[in-house]
C-alpha cells in the first residue's frame, strides 16, 4: 500500500507532462469522480487583472485532483495564467503548504475557448473528504460576461493583481459571494466509487439554508453517503435559483444545461431530477402534459448515457405569492405522474416530507424557511434524510 502524504503536504507537487501538451481547448472528462459542482451560468462582465479565490466544499475524497474551468457564456476566450489549490484555514487564508499550482496540458496558461470547459491536469497528494478547497485563479485580460455562479452561499474573495500564489489572506479584501469561472472539481476515488448530480432549482441551490455552514440538501446528502456503505460518495450540485426544466431564464434550462452540468461530469452514477416548481408557478401556461415530457427527455437522455434518475416529487408552495389552484392541480397531477408513472429507476417523494399534515398544499411550518417555498435548514435536512441511499447505487450497466 502507498503511504498517504500528510495533511500539510496535500497537493504537494505539480503533475510532470510526459507526453505532448493537450489543445487548451480540449473539454474531454478526466477519469475521477465529481467531489464538487456548481452550475455556471452567464455573470456580469469579468475584470481584466482581477484574481478570485473561491471556497469550494468537497463531497468524496481522493487522489489526483483535478479542476474544470468554464467559459460557456463568455463571449470571447478567457485566458488564466495563474491557477493554484489550497486548503482553507480561515477566510482567505490558506494552510501552510498547502496551495499548489494547477497546471493545463503541462502549461501555467490556459486559455478557455468561447462555449467551452476545459479540464486541469491532476495534482498528486490526497483531498479528504468534507474539505474546504480554495481555487485561486487570475485574469489578465478578462472582458465580456463571466461565467459563473452567482448565489453560492459562500463566501469567497477577489482582489486586483495576482496574489494566486499566496497563502496569506492579507491581500483579498473583497469578498463576494459567487464562484467565478470554476464550475466542477473531481478526485481520483477508491475502485467503484460513484457520484450522484442534483439536477434542481433555487432548493438544490440551498436558498433559504445558512450562509456558509453547507447546509444545503445536497449537502446532507453527502454527509450521509461518507457515513453510509454505499459506493455513491460523490455529491454534484446542480442546482440554479429560478431554473425552469423547460425554458431558459435564470440558467439554461435543465434540458439544456443537461449535458454540460450533469452527463458531463466524471463518475456520476445517478441523476437526482428535482425540479418543476418554477415551471409551474410562473404561469406561462406549462401544462402537466408539457413538463412530463420535459422529465421524459431527461429520462431518456439520462439513460442512454448509462445514468439512473431518480425524480423526486414537487414540494407544496402554498403561501408563495404565485400559487394558484390552478397551479396547484398542474402540481398534483406532476407528481402523481412522479410517484405512479414507473418511467424512474427510484422516487422520492419530497412532497410527502415537506407538507403540512393540515394543510397538504401548504409546506409544514417547522420546515419552512419563511417565505413558503424553500425549506430552512432543518427542512434541508429532512429532505436529505428522505432519499434512499441504496436508489443512489443503481446499475447502469444495462
Amino acid at each position: 500500500m502507498r503511504a498517504r502524504l500528510p495533511l500539510a503536504a496535500l497537493l504537494s507537487t505539480v503533475v510532470a507532462c510526459q507526453s505532448a501538451p493537450a489543445p487548451a481547448g480540449a473539454t474531454g472528462d478526466p477519469s475521477g469522480v465529481v467531489t464538487w459542482a456548481a452550475s455556471a451560468d452567464r455573470m456580469a462582465d469579468g475584470v481584466a487583472g482581477r484574481s478570485y479565490r473561491l471556497v469550494v466544499h468537497t463531497s468524496v475524497g481522493g487522489t489526483g485532483l483535478r479542476i474544470r474551468l468554464s467559459n460557456a457564456f463568455g463571449d470571447r476566450p478567457l485566458t488564466l495564467d495563474s491557477v493554484y489549490a489550497g486548503l482553507q484555514k480561515q477566510g482567505a487564508e490558506l494552510r501552510p503548504g498547502s496551495n499548489r499550482r494547477l497546471t493545463f496540458g503541462g502549461e501555467r496558461t490556459v486559455t478557455v475557448p468561447t462555449g467551452s470547459t476545459v479540464w486541469s491536469d491532476p495534482l498528486p497528494g490526497r483531498l479528504p473528504a468534507a474539505t474546504n478547497l480554495v481555487v485561486s485563479l487570475h485574469s489578465p485580460d478578462a472582458g465580456g460576461p463571466a461565467s459563473g455562479h452567482w448565489m453560492a452561499l459562500q463566501t469567497s474573495y477577489a482582489t486586483q493583481g495576482d496574489h494566486t500564489a499566496e497563502e496569506s489572506g492579507a491581500a483579498w479584501t473583497i469578498p463576494t459571494g459567487s464562484w467565478f469561472y470554476l464550475d466542477a472539481v473531481s478526485v481520483h476515488a477508491p475502485e467503484g466509487t460513484g457520484a450522484v448530480a442534483a439536477l434542481g432549482d433555487s432548493i438544490t441551490d440551498g436558498w433559504q439554508s445558512s450562509t456558509g455552514l453547507n447546509r444545503r440538501w445536497p449537502d446532507y446528502l453527502a454527509r450521509r453517503l461518507q457515513r453510509a456503505d454505499t459506493a455513491v460518495k460523490g455529491v454534484a450540485n446542480e442546482g440554479i435559483s429560478g431554473n425552469k426544466v423547460l425554458a431558459d431564464g435564470p440558467g439554461q434550462s435543465a434540458l439544456n444545461r443537461l449535458e454540460r452540468d450533469v452527463l458531463s461530469q466524471p463518475g456520476v452514477r445517478t441523476v437526482f431530477l428535482f425540479q418543476g416548481v418554477n415551471d409551474i408557478k410562473a404561469h406561462t401556461g406549462v401544462t402537466a402534459d408539457d413538463l412530463i415530457e420535459g422529465y421524459r427527455e431527461i429520462v431518456d437522455r439520462a439513460h442512454a448515457a448509462g445514468k439512473c434518475v431518480v425524480g423526486a416529487t414537487v414540494g407544496p408552495f402554498k403561501g408563495w405569492h404565485e400559487w394558484d389552484p390552478a397551479a396547484e392541480a398542474v402540481r398534483q397531477e406532476v407528481n402523481a405522474f412522479i410517484r405512479s408513472s414507473g418511467e424512474f429507476d427510484a422516487v422520492t417523494d419530497f412532497d410527502r416530507i415537506l407538507r403540512s399534515p393540515y394543510d397538504p398544499e401548504r409546506m409544514l411550518p417547522a420546515l419552512d424557511g419563511g417565505d413558503h417555498i424553500h425549506p430552512n435548514d432543518k427542512g434541508m435536512q429532512a429532505m436529505a434524510d428522505a432519499v434512499d441511499l441504496t436508489a443512489l447505487d443503481c446499475d447502469t450497466s444495462g
